[in-house]
């Protein structure tokens, strides 16, 4: 696991101007949906891609008298997702009204947590590179509920609203402002996304809009940065402007990089940059302005009447801590100081849950961490990768890959024999000794069939004999030639040993 006083952090993205060089601060508010089978406050399905407004309960609907209800599992998610992150788990927490006018969010109000969130603060170590990575601080992770959807595609005179997601559980995760360029931030929803997929408290689906974010951009002179650490005065950096909605890592980085230049260019020429929300347009690949923004008050938050509030047990969360899984950093960690993998292997193998999970099934049945990494990464994810499929719709399971690296430790099988043995059990199916044992595929070790291979290729190669004396790098060639008359099966160990002591090297 990466202690932050053990690494380096990443020198901040520096962007030249007309007049001056600028430095980037950014921060993210992340939105996680909640991996639940119900809402926040009603029992809704929250299933992706239902009929329009067949997942809405009346309370969701905001029709008259209803009332909402907390979903413990989403509270407990949300506690899972600040224990994941280190962060303080806040044993008494609060519901707020934010209210604002859209057409699909019917109660004219979302239920969040403005003043006391249900989670405090925490840490995310973003990995930069060998030895290099950013500690990004968690300022909060409150619960709130999402808004349907708006659709004006579908008629050119009317627009049309899907309240599917209405109610929906939200976290929103509010990091401050420690990220310094494009490529971190991107880095840091990816770390965030891998933890919470970890955790299992959220899928990380970009593409359906189940982790999306608002990324907060503004730039100051070099050296501001600093003395606004030392102070927390935020006069010393720029204006920020806000980038809404945001679900894609290229985009991410695309958005920061125009937001930058663009606020750059507007100080430089002597003017201010208005705080605002904006949206990024990724075909003109610019950002523009969505609506001016001053103050959280313009919401005129105040304290949710038909919400208590939230009152949990240390004991409850302990629980809960309890049953905590082993998240990246540590299983990272684990790979390369037990199994001896590279720092780099094990981000391969560690980047996604199910990744990780495979290989530490074919390693289980292997019996060998760095040739199950080797065959995993190189074989079957090369594979895989080559034809658009996932590790979940691996045609060769755990079970199956271990058998073949077994075959190969025994000396049954050689690394080649065991790619032909790969790509059987990949395009037939079937058991990796069984399928050795049916085709003739064993590895030939009988020292005597091998010595006489030897000798009939020497026999036949005086020149080349002559050529291995000279130079014993050569004596590879024998080697080549008898595992080729072999059909591969002789044992290449016990081929190179009778070669030596063939031609007296």
């Amino acid at each position: 696991m990466l202690d932050h006083l053990s690494y380096k952090a990443p020198e901040p993205k520096v962007i030249a101007g007309a007049k001056s060089d600028w430095e980037l601060v950014i921060g993210l508010e992340v939105h996680a949906q909640v991996s639940s089978n119900a809402k926040l406050f009603s029992g809704a399905s929250t299933t992706f891609g239902a009929e329009p407004n067949s997942n809405v309960a009346f309370v969701d609907a905001a029709m008259p008298g209803m009332l909402p209800v907390i979903n413990e599992f989403c509270v407990a998610q949300a506690v899972r997702t600040g224990l994941g992150l280190k962060a303080e788990i806040n044993l008494r927490s609060a519901f707020d009204r934010k209210n604002y006018f859209y057409p699909d969010l019917p109660q004219g109000y979302q239920i969040s947590q403005l003043y006391h969130p249900i989670v405090g603060e925490g840490e995310i170590i973003v990995d930069m590179g060998p030895g290099v990575a950013r500690r990004v601080r968690i300022e909060r992770i409150h619960l709130e509920q999402d808004a349907g959807k708006s659709i004006h595609d579908m008629d050119p005179n009317m627009s049309f609203v899907d309240l599917n997601r209405t109610g929906v559980a939200l976290m929103e995760i509010v990091s401050r402002p420690d990220i310094r360029g494009p490529e971190e931030a991107a880095a840091y929803v990816g770390k965030l996304r891998q933890i919470l997929r970890y955790l299992g408290t959220c899928d990380g689906n970009m593409q359906n809009g189940n982790l999306r974010c608002d990324v907060n951009v503004s730039v100051c002179k070099p050296g501001a940065y600093e003395k606004f650490q030392e102070g927390g005065d935020f006069s010393h950096l720029g204006t920020r402007c806000e980038i809404k909605n945001m679900n894609s890592m290229r985009f991410i980085q695309q958005a920061i990089e125009f937001e930058a230049r663009r606020q750059i260019a507007i100080v430089e020429d002597g003017g201010k940059v208005v705080q605002e929300t904006r949206l990024y347009d990724p075909d003109k690949g610019e950002t523009r302005s969505m609506r001016s923004k001053e103050e959280a008050h313009d919401y005129r938050y105040f304290p949710c009447p038909d919400l208590l509030p939230l009152e949990i047990e240390q004991g409850w969360v302990d629980d809960i801590a309890a049953t905590m899984p082993e998240l990246p950093d540590e299983k990272k960690a684990r790979f390369v100081t037990d199994l001896g993998l590279s720092e780099y292997d094990a981000s391969v193998l560690t980047a996604e849950v199910e990744n990780a999970d495979y290989f530490e099934a074919v390693v289980a049945e292997a019996g060998d961490g760095k040739l199950a990494a080797n065959w995993v990464i190189n074989e079957l994810f090369g594979r895989l990768k080559k034809e658009g499929h996932e590790i979940t719709d691996s045609p060769v399971n755990p079970a199956q890959l271990g058998g073949i690296i077994k075959l190969i430790k025994a000396g049954d099988i050689s690394g080649k024999i065991g790619k032909d043995v790969f790509e059987i059990v990949y395009t037939e199916g079937g058991d990796p000794a069984q399928i050795v044992e049916a085709r003739g595929m064993k590895q030939v070790t009988d020292l005597g069939a091998i010595e006489k291979a030897v000798d009939e290729i020497i026999a036949a190669n005086p020149a080349q004999v002559e050529k291995a004396q000279q130079n014993p790098k050569l004596a590879g060639w024998f080697t080549g030639q008898v595992i080729k008359a072999s059909g591969g099966k002789a044992n290449p160990a016990a081929v190179n040993e009778i070669v030596a002591k063939k031609l007296g090297l």
